[in-house]
């Protein structure tokens, strides 16, 4: 007996899921989920005394600092004000953030001083931070069941990849870095609670491991971005903070698994396909060279930024600023409280914003 079309289609395999790429395994691949594995590869072979003590060459502060992690700031730039688009629909929000961001940092300021301005600066760095790595997490996600057991544990895995690590350093002495400046962080030195976290975090990481070996004996199949997002936030963040105490490796490690994908993010956002499959480009970077603006604009604001800190307030890479060393250094605390929060407006800007620009909504493109 011959069976019918339908029996034929049921005998038929199944095709696989498509990963759940952002843009292409290529693109995701080195832009978004490869940065910390390469950092971490870059910091096997550096020195020790890169690895274990607070030096940090000039060089290793402009590629990381000054061209990625001040840079990433300034792409928030294209998602907001130079989107047209955005802008029309945003734009009160737009006007409003900067202007409380400000207004709060004045306050903090003149009220607690500097440390608590930076404290308080610092916490909502690390906030933001760690809601990037959610937010991959929910994108390579976004095929999967949700409401269920193993999205639940996805999501405290994530955050506990990326606290346990901040945890951990809230509970050790100083350390050779620091967020922003000294002190930043409150700690304490607790060796008991760092082993409490320690065994909680490894009980975490085992069970999920356990979970994807079923989901794998069930299904045949693996979500790979999930996986390696999920394994290079983890590693990045443990070895960068737990396993070394240098500044470089840990500014190495926190900036290039951030600002790369973030900077990634922001230029795949603009270019997204349209209903007929064609890229759709907007704003600032439509054109031929819409990437040799986005990297030459992010870049030179950067630059700018840091030229006039090191101007006007801390004096620590004058053979990089030669020009900016010609501003008259600002001693006072009162000019200080009004200075300092309108330089650091920009980060305050791009942390705030950063909540708004990526929720989906109907009229969001």
């Amino acid at each position: 007996m011959t069976p019918s079309v339908a029996e034929q289609r049921a005998a038929q395999p199944t095709a696989a899921p498509r990963q759940p790429w952002i843009q292409s395994a290529t693109y995701d691949g080195w832009l978004i989920l490869a940065p910390p594995f390469l950092a971490l590869l870059v910091v096997a072979v550096l020195p020790d005394a890169y690895r274990s003590t607070a030096q940090m060459p000039v060089l290793g502060w402009v590629v990381l600092v000054l061209l990625i992690d001040v840079a990433h700031v300034y792409s928030t730039l294209f998602r907001t004000y130079l989107d047209p688009v955005r802008r029309r629909q945003q734009g009160l929000l737009y006007l409003l953030v900067p202007l409380s961001c400000y207004a709060l940092g004045v306050a903090l300021y003149l009220l607690g001083g500097a440390l608590l301005f930076w404290r308080v600066l610092a916490y909502a760095a690390v906030f933001h931070f760690v809601r990037q790595q959610y937010g991959f997490l929910r994108l390579y996600s976004r095929h999967e069941p949700r409401a269920t057991l193993s999205h639940r544990l996805d999501a405290v895995l994530i955050y506990a990849a990326t606290l346990y690590p901040l945890l951990y350093w809230h509970l050790s002495p100083p350390r050779h870095f620091n967020w922003f400046v000294d002190g930043d962080f409150v700690q304490r030195d607790w060796p008991a609670g760092r082993l409490a976290i320690s065994v909680a975090y490894l009980g975490l990481l085992l069970v999920y491991l356990l979970k994807e070996a079923i989901q794998w004996q069930q299904t045949r199949r693996l979500n790979w971005p999930r996986n390696l997002l999920l394994l290079g936030t983890a590693a990045s963040w443990y070895v960068g903070i737990v396993v070394f105490n240098g500044d470089l490796a840990f500014t190495l490690l926190n900036v290039v698994a951030h600002g790369i994908p973030y900077l990634a993010l922001v230029w795949s956002a603009g270019h997204q396909p349209g209903p007929d499959g064609r890229r759709l480009r907007r704003g600032a970077w439509a054109g031929r060279y819409g990437l040799l603006i986005f990297l030459g604009v992010v870049g030179l604001l950067a630059y700018l930024e840091e030229g006039i800190w090191d101007g006007l307030v801390w004096r620590e890479h004058t053979s990089v600023f030669g020009l900016f060393q010609h501003l008259p250094r600002v001693a006072d605390a009162t000019l200080l409280a009004w200075l300092v929060p309108l330089l650091a407006l920009p980060q305050a800007t791009h942390y705030v914003l950063d909540g708004f620009i990526w929720r989906r909504s109907k009229a969001a493109a």
